[in-house]
């Protein structure tokens, strides 16, 4: 079966566009043999320096926030050029920026200087993402929103400093792993954010708006895990499928084997949904550190205080934190250090995000290649 290819920032594009996941999750490995298939391969910005030992010796007990920032934006450079030497001039590198993290805007230029072709930012509305890259106007603008209100007001406020999207990714919270697109996580399966919605709203307001051919694309993220879910909504106005889950358990991802392992075993029941430090609802699978931290959240709740010191990683890593900030309604745990243990393979004390999709070959792990076959053309090779 034969679909669309996307057009994005120039190029024509397998639609298959896989997730940026951090910390360190999708790095060079998994985003280069993404992108050498021709399709959208994203880096995870946030502490990339987790991927390079000199620059984890070089802030090795730093208490400089400054320091710390410095060696990621070294670390950033090193992805993406690694990225785009796999992927030998195809597809496209993108970079995924959490407009929630306090130096999104130094990692958006750094990425643009590096060499992205595309920024991603989502977990917030970036709308001062155009000034960002004002310098670098090839560089595609790919917001992340989870319905039509959302992304009514990032194009129209966009659209008034003469910049568009160049395409959305549309975020089911009730699907997708990691941090969610609702503003508490009562509202993550809202039917406002069925894709069938959201798509049509959108297509809608790109009429209202009067965008014609320079409306941007739409790619729908979050439960999809089979040929049919892609064909599906391929013929039903999408423009391509993200997925975040799959890729991160193919044999090119750069986390740990016992991370792939850890997401691979999970079933819908071992899932949680429970509130961020960053104040959105996130889904992670439900390992023994989870599973404790839930027993304990009102208590550590109760306790919360703002003090600068609770910051144990001295990253000062989020512009709002609920353990260094003292916010009581929200998370009380670093998670920076608990996103890198999981991404170095410690089960006991990481935080696993995951969607709560199915994975195309179960319990294999496979390349990336065979996965894009797959997701495109339905063939499933054989184990």
């Amino acid at each position: 079966m034969s679909f669309n290819s996307l057009k994005l920032a120039g190029r024509e594009l397998l639609p298959i566009v896989q997730g940026g996941m951090g910390v360190g999750i999708s790095a060079h490995k998994l985003v280069g043999a993404v992108a050498k298939e021709n399709a959208v391969g994203t880096i995870a910005s946030v502490d990339l320096r987790q991927h390079h030992p000199d620059l984890l010796a070089q802030t090795h007990r730093c208490l400089d926030a400054d320091l710390i920032d410095k060696v990621n934006l070294t670390a950033l450079d090193r992805e993406v050029r690694a990225a785009k030497e796999i992927a030998n001039g195809c597809g496209l590198i993108a970079v995924n920026v959490m407009k929630a993290v306090r130096d999104h805007v130094a990692l958006v230029k750094q990425a643009c200087e590096s060499g992205a072709d595309a920024i991603v930012m989502g977990a917030g509305l970036p709308i001062d993402l155009p000034e960002m890259i004002a310098d670098f106007p090839k560089v595609a603008l790919i917001p992340i929103l989870s319905d039509a209100r959302g992304i009514a007001i990032i194009l129209k406020k966009w659209l008034k400093k003469g910049r568009n999207a160049d395409a959305i990714v549309i975020e089911h919270p009730g699907h997708a792993g990691g941090h969610l697109g609702a503003a508490r996580i009562s509202e993550v399966h809202d039917p406002r954010f069925d894709f069938a919605k959201v798509l049509a709203d959108c297509y809608a307001l790109f009429e209202e708006l009067g965008l014609g051919r320079d409306a941007p694309k739409l790619i729908v993220a979050g439960g999809i895990d089979s040929h049919e879910k892609v064909s599906h909504w391929l013929n039903n106005g999408a423009d391509a499928v993200q997925l975040g889950t799959p890729f991160a358990v193919c044999e090119e991802g750069d986390a740990h084997i016992n991370f792939k392992h850890t997401l691979i075993h999970a079933k819908a029941d071992d899932l949680a949904e429970f509130v961020s430090v960053a104040g959105l609802p996130a889904r992670a699978v439900a390992t023994p550190w989870l599973k404790q931290y839930l027993r304990r959240e009102s208590h550590l709740q109760a306790l919360a205080k703002a003090d600068p010191r609770r910051c144990t990683q001295r990253m000062d890593c989020l512009s709002h934190c609920g353990l260094r900030d003292g916010l009581s309604k929200v998370g009380q745990f670093c998670i920076d250090l608990k996103l890198a243990s999981a991404m170095h393979g410690d089960v006991d004390k990481g935080l696993f995000f995951r969607g709560n999709g199915g994975l195309p070959f179960g319990e294999a792990i496979r390349p990336v290649r065979e996965l894009i076959d797959y997701l495109m053309n339905g063939r499933m090779q054989a184990v």
